[in-house]
């Protein structure tokens, strides 16, 4: 008799259900448990996996969407990486414009997944025709029988982690999570993450990640786009210089920020004590962790999940690259942390 071959038809069979993985050392001293909802182990090593499938298939549902079409979209490398591979198994091709804020690693891997790329200045307006958010659109208009993404004013966005991520997160928590602390960039993990765990407990906490430099927590606190308050930094995927559609504010309960180089030294001490190698976003959000940790947000009893995006692998040339650190000064006020144990044997 024939067995049955335990296998996956292809690596979209693999999106989805990742590990929630409680936090030991790094929160030692804190009140509460803490837990990582590691998105790294996704096959495309980041959450952007569970959008793009969602977004593409239902653009197929819609019938917009046909063999040998192109598929275009604005991305910070996460996304695009996750649609070149969706389009690999579907038969689509890709087109992305990237920011060039962007670690090179990542535009490296989008070229090597068959992506056509175009890296757009990152220090522009969003209405600047040289702009990601700009080119991506010109693109789609010049290119016969393609889509759009549009992940930032993509309601899909929102439904695919209301789908998949909040579910997820309330059944591997038995509903006993009380704050849920995710960065946001285009608004669409936060946002739809939140509002399922927000229908299953409307006391749960909802904590947005936001970075010096971007709009969007004098907006939820205002709803004022507040032009004075952007000017560059160097985090990728989080915060950002509009205002997405795909950002539900109503679903969020409280930004705090986080700087460039408190949230490198941070993605680094996941990796020194968890054995997590994750991303800068990573870093950011436990920063805003340590943040709330001091301002004495969280007591015995509360179960904290943090979204961690995607894996360090990506920040190769970056964070985890002394001499960029060095370069950004983010080693003036600390050495911790320095990859210099490394040594040559001649």
């Amino acid at each position: 008799m024939k067995k049955d071959i335990q296998v996956f038809d292809n690596v979209l069979q693999l999106i989805g259900n990742t590990p929630l993985i409680k936090l030991n050392k790094i929160t030692a001293d804190y009140k509460g448990e803490f837990y990582a909802k590691v998105e790294a182990f996704n096959p495309g090593h980041s959450s952007k996996d569970r959008i793009a499938l969602h977004i593409i298939e239902e653009a197929e549902r819609q019938g917009i969407l046909n063999p040998g079409d192109t598929i275009v979209e604005t991305t910070s490398g996460n996304t695009g990486f996750s649609i070149a591979m969706v389009s690999i198994i579907k038969g689509y091709k890709c087109i992305l414009a990237v920011s060039s804020k962007s670690s090179p690693d990542k535009i490296d891997m989008l070229k090597s997944m068959g992506a056509q790329v175009y890296v757009c200045p990152a220090h522009v307006s969003a209405d600047d025709p040289r702009s990601y958010y700009e080119v991506a659109k010109r693109l789609h208009e010049e290119t016969k029988g393609s889509i759009y993404i549009n992940q930032y004013f993509n309601q899909l966005n929102i439904d695919a982690h209301y789908n998949s991520t909040g579910p997820e997160i309330w059944q591997q928590t038995e509903g006993q999570i009380t704050h849920l602390v995710a960065a946001s960039g285009t608004g669409g993990t936060i946002s739809g993450t939140a509002k399922y765990l927000k229908e299953q407990n409307p006391n749960i906490k909802i904590i947005g990640v936001d970075a010096y430099g971007s709009v969007l927590k004098k907006y939820h606190e205002t709803r004022e786009f507040d032009h004075d308050e952007i000017y560059p930094y160097r985090i990728e995927g989080l915060g950002k210089n509009l205002i997405p559609t795909a950002t539900d504010f109503d679903m969020i309960d409280e930004f705090v920020k986080v700087t460039d180089e408190e949230s490198a030294h941070t993605a680094r001490e996941i990796s020194r004590t968890e054995g997590l190698f994750v991303g800068y976003t990573s870093g950011a959000a436990m920063q805003a962790i340590k943040q709330l940790q001091e301002e004495g947000e969280f007591k015995a009893g509360d179960q904290v999940v943090v979204i961690f995006p995607d894996h360090g692998s990506r920040y190769m040339s970056k964070i985890y690259n002394d001499k960029w650190m060095e370069e950004q000064g983010f080693f003036d006020s600390k050495k911790v942390g320095t990859l210099e144990s490394i040594q040559y044997i001649k």
